[in-house]
C-alpha cells in the first residue's frame, strides 16, 4: 500500500516559537505531505513564520496556555516530555515526528509507522550537556544540582521513547552517530534542505572574510575573533545577533565587524562579495556554509559535526573550501592562511555545484520517496 491523499498522517513538531532551521524543514515535510494534521505542544509561530507553513496552526496541548512559554521555553522544559505524550496521533496511519528534543516520544498506535527525522537528540541532555552548563555558568549549589536531575531524568525519557519510533532520519551522518550512541538505533541519513535558488553568485569576491551566525557560546564566535585579533591586515565581517552581540562588539578588534542582523538581501551581497566565508561551530548540519557555497564563495570551516560532510577540501578534485582541525585561534589562522596561498583552485562554479546538491528540490523528491518506500514495506510487511 502506497500513501495517498485518503492516508491518515500526522506531523509533530517539537514546540513552534520561531521559524528557524528546523521550521524550514518542518515546511518542507507539509508541502511534501499536504494531507498532514499538524500537532506541537504549543504553537506560538508568528504570523511571518507561519506563512511558510501554509498558514498552519498546530494542535497543542495545555502548554499553550502557559505564561510567557515562548519566551521563557527553557523554564518548561522539564514540562515537554509530558506534553507531548499528550497529543493524540493514534488515529493516523503515519506519523512524521521532526525532532530536536521531545516530537519523537509522541505516543503512536501500534498499527501505525512512525518515521522521526531527528536534527539531534537532545544536545544539553547528552553528548553537550557539560558545555550547556559551563555556558550557562551552572556550578555546584542546588540550582546545578536540579538542573543536573532534570537532565538525568530527561535522558532516561529520551532514551526510553526511541522504542517507540519505526525508522529514524538523521540530518547528517553526524547526528546518525549521535543518535546511535544514545539510542542504539540506526538512522538513514536525508540532509535537510537549503533554499541555494535564493543564494547565487555575484559579480566579484571582495578581501574581506565573513561569517552568518546567531551569537550563542557554542558558534564560537569568540574564536574567529581572537584569530583575526592576530591577523591585523585581514577584515572579518560577522553578521547576526543573539544575547553575546554587545559584548563581541565591545571588545572586538578594530578589524572585526559585528554587523549584527542584517536583511536577507545584505546577508546574500555579503556572501557573494566575501573572500571566504569562516565557520567554527560543530553543528549538526550548518545551512550557512551551503548558503555561502550558493553563492561561490569558499567555505574555511572547522573539520567536524555537519561541515565535513557539506565543505569538500583541496584533496579533492573540485575542492569548495579548507579545514582547520582544532577550535584554537592558531588553527584558524593556519587554515586562512593555506586558503590564501592554495585557494586558487576553488572556483565559484564547483562551490555553486556543491550546493545544489543539498536543494529544497532535492529534499523533497528524497524525503516523499524515503516515506512511500518505508509505508509499503510497513504495510506490505502485515504489521497493520
Amino acid at each position: 500500500m502506497t500513501v495517498t491523499s485518503r492516508t491518515r498522517i500526522a506531523v509533530v513538531h517539537d514546540a513552534m516559537v520561531e521559524y528557524a532551521g528546523s521550521e524550514r524543514v518542518l515546511a518542507e515535510i507539509l508541502r511534501c505531505f499536504p494531507q498532514a494534521d499538524l500537532f506541537a505542544p504549543l504553537d506560538h509561530l508568528p504570523e511571518t513564520g507561519r506563512a511558510a507553513l501554509g498558514g498552519r496552526r498546530a494542535s497543542t496541548t495545555f502548554m499553550q496556555r502557559l505564561p510567557g512559554v515562548a519566551s521563557k521555553l527553557g523554564y518548561y522544559l522539564p514540562l515537554m516530555p509530558l506534553a507531548i505524550e499528550q497529543l493524540d496521533v493514534t488515529g493516523y496511519d503515519l506519523v512524521i515526528s521532526s525532532s530536536h528534543s521531545v516530537a519523537k516520544g509522541v505516543i503512536v498506535s501500534p498499527d501505525a509507522l512512525h518515521i522521526s527525522y531527528v536534527y539531534s537528540p537532545m544536545r544539553y541532555a547528552w553528548d553537550q550537556q557539560f558545555s550547556y552548563l559551563r555556558d550557562g555558568h551552572v556550578g555546584g549549589g542546588i540550582r546545578g544540582a536540579l538542573l543536573r536531575w532534570v537532565l538525568h531524568r530527561l535522558r532516561i525519557w529520551d532514551h526510553r521513547t526511541a522504542a517507540g519510533v519505526d525508522r529514524f532520519v538523521a540530518d547528517s551522518r553526524f547526528v546518525a552517530r549521535r543518535i546511535l550512541k544514545a539510542y542504539r538505533r540506526h538512522a538513514d541519513v536525508i540532509y535537510p534542505p537549503v533554499e541555494t535558488a535564493r543564494f547565487t553568485p555575484g559579480d566579484r569576491h571582495g578581501d574581506s572574510y565573513v561569517t552568518v551566525s546567531r551569537l550563542m557560546p557554542y558558534k564560537r564566535i569568540d574564536l574567529l575573533a581572537q584569530a583575526f585579533a592576530g591577523m591585523p591586515d585581514r577584515r572579518l565581517v560577522v553578521i547576526g545577533g543573539g544575547p553575546q552581540l554587545e559584548r563581541f562588539r565591545s571588545a572586538a578588534p578594530p578589524n572585526v565587524e559585528f554587523a549584527g542582523h542584517l536583511p536577507e538581501d545584505a546577508v546574500r551581497a555579503q556572501l557573494q562579495q566575501a573572500r571566504a566565508f569562516l565557520f567554527a561551530a560543530v553543528e549538526d548540519f550548518g545551512i550557512a556554509p551551503v548558503e555561502a557555497m550558493a553563492c561561490g564563495t569558499p567555505v574555511i570551516a572547522l573539520r567536524r559535526g555537519g561541515a565535513a560532510e557539506t565543505v569538500v577540501g583541496l584533496d579533492a578534485p573540485e575542492p569548495t573550501g579548507v579545514f582547520f582541525g582544532e577550535q584554537t585561534p592558531a588553527s584558524v589562522v593556519a587554515a586562512v592562511r593555506k586558503f590564501e596561498a592554495e585557494g586558487q583552485a576553488i572556483t565559484p562554479d564547483a562551490c555553486r555545484r556543491r550546493a545544489q546538491q543539498f536543494s529544497v528540490e532535492r529534499f523533497r523528491a528524497e524525503f516523499t520517496a524515503y516515506v512511500e518506500r518505508a509505508y509499503a514495506e510497513w504495510t506490505s510487511a502485515g504489521t497493520r
